[in-house]
This record gives C-alpha cells, sequence and structure tokens, in this order.
C-alpha cells in the first residue's frame, strides 16, 4: 500500500454510509435528473428473472424515464471469466437486450445507450491504468467476488475473475457516470470504484481531476432471494424465474418453491424465511404489504399463497412479456438499436481515455 496515494486504505465495510449518499443522490436526482449519467448491466449468461426486475430493472425504467442519461452494458468479457458459455454469447447479448427493451428501457428515448463490452475497446483498455491503482490484498477481500467464485464452483480463480471488480470500475467510470443502481451486494464494487477514481485523480489529476466519485443507488428491495427462500434469486442456482417464461412455466416453477409446514401463513422473516419470500414477491407484482397478503390468506396455507403469487407474478409481467413477443418480430432493430448505443458508447470512451492518457502524459500518436 505504501506506493498508493495518501497510504489510504479501501474498507468494504460502508453500507450505513452507502445508504445515506443513496438517498441523497434519489433526492437530487429528482430535482436535477439530467445532471446524473446511469451505469448499469449485466452478464449475458442467459435470460434475466424476477430477481432482476425487481432488484434493479425497474429502478433503471424510472430513471430514464426521468430523463437521466443512462448507459447499460452487456457485460459479454467479464462472462468469460466464470461461464463457459462462449459459444452461444452472441445470442445470450441480443436476449438481454430484449430483456431490457421490453422492461421498458427504450433505446429511441435518445438518452438510453445499450451496448457489449467487446464492442467499445476504449472502455477496456482503462483496465491497464486502474489496475495499478489497487493492491492484491485489496481484491482478495472483495466479498462479491468469493461469493460469485462459490456460486460458480470455481475449484481455482482466474485472473479474468480476479480483476474482475477493476474492469466494473472501467465500465462504470469510463462514461464517467456518477449514479449506479445496484442492490446491497454490489456495493463493494462501487466503493472500489470510488478507490480508482479518487486515486487516479490523486496521482494524474491534480490540477484537473477527470472522474467522479460515483455512488450506489440502493432499489427499494436491494436482495431478491430465489425461490428456495435461503439464497439470492440466481439462473446458475436454479431458483429464478425467467422474465420470458410463459405464464404456465412460471406457474409451474411457483409450485415447487419451498415454504414450511405451518399452514397459517405470517409474514415471519426470523423465523419463517421462506414464506415472508414468497410473500415479499407477491408484494412487488401486487403492491399490497407483505403482510396484508399473509392476512388475508390465513390458514390458507401454501397453497393459497402460492396461488396468489402466480397470480399477481403472471399480471404484472402480462405487458412486459407481450413487448417482447413483438421486439422478437423485428430483431433487425433490436440490432441496430445495439449498434447504436456501441456508437455512442466508443464515442465517449474515446472522448475519456483521450483525458486519461494526457493526465498520465502518455505519448499522443499522430494519425
Amino acid at each position: 500500500m505504501s506506493q498508493l496515494e495518501n497510504n489510504e486504505s479501501l474498507s468494504y465495510d460502508t453500507f450505513a454510509a452507502s445508504v445515506q449518499r443513496s438517498q441523497a443522490l434519489e433526492e437530487d436526482i429528482r430535482k436535477n435528473p439530467q445532471k446524473h449519467r446511469v451505469l448499469t448491466g449485466d452478464r449475458p449468461t442467459g435470460d434475466l428473472h424476477i430477481g432482476h426486475l425487481f432488484g434493479s430493472l425497474l429502478n433503471r425504467v424510472k430513471l430514464a424515464k426521468l430523463g437521466v442519461e443512462t448507459f447499460i452494458v452487456i457485460a459479454d468479457y467479464q462472462v468469460l471469466t466464470d461461464r463457459e458459455v462462449f459459444d452461444r454469447i452472441s445470442e445470450c447479448t441480443v436476449n438481454l437486450a430484449l430483456d431490457y427493451m421490453a422492461v421498458g428501457l427504450d433505446p429511441d428515448s435518445g438518452n438510453v445507450f445499450i451496448f457489449p463490452h467487446s464492442c467499445a475497446p476504449e472502455l477496456n483498455q482503462l483496465l491497464l491504468p486502474f489496475l495499478n491503482l489497487v493492491s492484491i490484498p485489496e481484491l482478495e477481500r472483495n466479498p462479491t467476488v468469493k461469493e460469485e467464485i462459490e456460486a460458480a464452483k470455481m475449484a481455482r480463480m482466474n485472473a479474468g475473475m480476479f480483476t474482475y471488480p477493476v474492469h466494473q470500475a472501467a465500465d462504470i467510470l469510463f462514461c464517467k457516470a456518477d449514479t449506479i443502481p445496484v442492490g446491497k451486494d454490489q456495493l463493494p464494487h462501487i466503493e472500489l470504484t470510488r478507490t480508482i477514481a479518487r486515486r487516479f485523480n490523486a496521482r494524474y489529476g491534480a490540477m484537473k481531476p477527470i472522474f467522479p466519485e460515483p455512488q450506489g443507488l440502493l432499489s427499494n428491495a436491494p436482495t431478491i432471494l430465489g425461490l428456495d427462500g435461503s439464497q439470492k434469486m440466481s439462473k446458475s442456482r436454479n431458483n429464478s424465474i425467467a422474465l420470458k417464461a410463459t405464464e404456465d412455466e412460471t406457474a409451474k416453477i411457483i409450485k415447487t418453491a419451498k415454504t414450511d409446514s405451518d399452514r397459517n401463513i405470517a409474514y415471519d422473516k426470523a423465523n419463517r424465511p421462506e414464506v415472508a419470500n414468497l410473500l415479499e414477491i407477491a408484494s412487488y407484482a401486487s403492491g399490497i404489504a407483505p403482510e396484508k397478503i399473509a392476512q388475508d390468506i390465513g390458514s390458507g396455507g401454501a397453497g393459497k399463497l402460492k396461488a396468489f403469487l402466480t397470480e399477481s407474478l403472471n399480471e404484472f409481467l402480462r405487458p412486459l412479456r407481450t413487448r417482447r413477443a413483438e421486439l422478437e418480430k423485428n430483431m433487425d432493430y433490436v440490432r441496430k438499436s445495439i449498434d447504436k448505443g456501441a456508437a455512442r458508447a466508443r464515442e465517449i470512451g474515446a472522448q475519456t481515455l483521450g483525458e486519461v492518457r494526457e493526465a498520465m502524459n502518455m505519448y499522443i500518436c499522430r494519425k
């Protein structure tokens, strides 16, 4: 750490501070949406699910509709760190864009840009200088990476996974985003990004700081558990419901959801986590408080709870699924939208990379 500015150490224990920053940021966005820029995204590992929807996607849509400029990265390079999916990355990339558009992220709005990592080389080039601003022990302490490795059942960590948080910092800082919609589990990445921005400015931009220190914007549902009620909802854990699943498929999956043997339904997160989880998902879909849903079901048991959840979720997802089906009939439009987003990302990335190289006193090649 002696070579890093001011011997500053990185702390990942910042949830209380993150909540305060998130609340202040949300208030300012409501007043001044156009002074902010969002960076968010997902890895193209498969279809997005309701955990993504309630945990992040709806928040992204709200921000975009307020007029906040929104960059959405499809992290196709990062997916190679722990998944053998190279043979279908392109297909998954397009499907991810379909889900985004179906949810309401509109590339024709003029402030929403959807693009893949591999189409923005200027972004990825920032990884090199950023790696020099963090220590190996800091990366080793990142709790989110540890969880991803455990979930992927990796026998050993590759360098791509190890440096994954730094690549995410490049995702955020290439467009100088200041607003990152996240769940609680992603806050360590935000704190690392803030540290990298601070260290870069201190070392290379003392006279003219280049990067803002981004802030995580927490949703009202920071963590969505899977249908097993014990782990975060995830495709890899087989405990999720895909946004594009049919109504019959949704009903079938919900029937397998874990509950308990008590027939009386009550909202008790501490003692009945599986039932509480289903009540919370039903609440997100219906807009009814989980306590009220539990009270209405009463002694109706898990069967009645699952029936209510199925009906509420299918009704909530119906417009989304209709839009997705319409988009699937016009795939040329979907691909052109991705290309347009990539062109804008490259334009912004080239400008930022130029500023970075100038600040670092790099030789500027003549054309």
